[in-house]
């Protein structure tokens, strides 16, 4: 494993991998026990859209780990002035051992593998977000204790959290109901994918797809970049919500998960998201001990 560019990169055993190294080096930093595996190592972290997760858990990780992360905002480097990325990949290929980038277009994290020489982290693009699903599925496994014979369901826009999950759960063994409009839905060469496998729905009925769920997921209506349409999306997602009327139609001890920042009464209610903040949370933590294992898998 050289890059984690998107999931559909990975084998079923290759995910396992990671999700079991993150587990060990989750109990690690809880027992206390030091695990400089990259001591010495540098990550470039590039950043065109801001975060608060992906900057602080990659920036803890590499510490870590022993190794040093460097911020740059595409802003601030030349990036942001019009160099091609090809041109930056092959310097910072000459500076560092690693880069993290969270940007829009897939195509700049696939450039940056084919023109650098050194591993390459999706930290998020428009297209898919694999460091957050990883995560997810540590917590999934966490909490369940298997993969199989699960069921997770997503509501809301078939973005790049839809496009990645259903990648993910679907290689690790469940199945996957997708919950949208009609016009939001995910990427239609991953659905085709998806649909092969037989374990997969992409539906407009919530409350029809959240039936015998074990996870329920949503997002917010309007993702980062995505302002401007906000007024239009709140008209287009009015009742795909996750709330009391869609829990009561999934498996007994169905968890929620949220990839945050959370827009209460809105895509979640309060209550429910405070009923699974334990679960919520504790995702959120695990993007620290998914994305270490990345980093470990591949700088190594």
């Amino acid at each position: 494993m050289k890059n984690l560019l998107k999931l559909s990169d990975l084998s079923k055993e290759e995910i396992i991998g990671i999700l079991d190294l993150a587990d060990d080096l989750k109990e690690k930093r809880k027992q206390g026990i030091e695990h400089k595996y990259l001591a010495g190592k540098k990550l470039g972290m590039i950043f065109s859209k801001s975060s608060t997760r992906t900057r602080v858990s990659f920036e803890v990780g590499m510490y870590e780990l022993g190794g040093t992360a460097l911020f740059l905002s595409s802003n601030d480097i030349q990036l942001g002035r019009g160099e091609p990325i090809c041109d930056t990949a092959r310097v910072l290929s000459r500076y560092l051992d690693g880069i993290m980038i969270r940007t829009f277009a897939q195509s700049d994290v696939e450039d940056l593998a084919k023109f650098g020489s050194i591993p390459i982290i999706n930290g998020l693009t428009d297209y898919c977000h694999p460091c957050q699903v990883l995560a997810d599925l540590q917590t999934i496994r966490e909490m369940k204790g298997s993969f199989e014979g699960k069921k997770l369901c997503f509501v809301g826009d078939g973005n790049n959290m839809a496009n990645s999950l259903i990648v993910g759960c679907l290689k690790v063994g469940m199945s996957v109901s997708i919950a949208c409009p009609d016009k939001y839905k995910p990427d239609a060469e991953i659905m085709a994918w998806a649909e092969k496998t037989g374990r997969f729905e992409c539906i407009t009925d919530v409350v029809e797809a959240a039936k015998g769920a074990d996870v329920v997921y949503t997002d917010v209506w309007a993702s980062m970049g995505q302002e401007s349409e906000k007024a239009q999306r709140e008209k287009d997602f009015a009742g795909y919500q996750v709330n009391d009327e869609v829990m009561a139609v999934t498996n007994e001890g169905c968890m929620v998960l949220h990839c945050l920042p959370a827009h209460r009464e809105e895509e979640i209610t309060a209550k429910v998201f405070e009923e699974h903040a334990n679960e919520i949370f504790e995702e959120a933590e695990n993007r620290l001990h998914a994305q270490k294992a990345v980093m470990v898998k591949v700088m190594l």
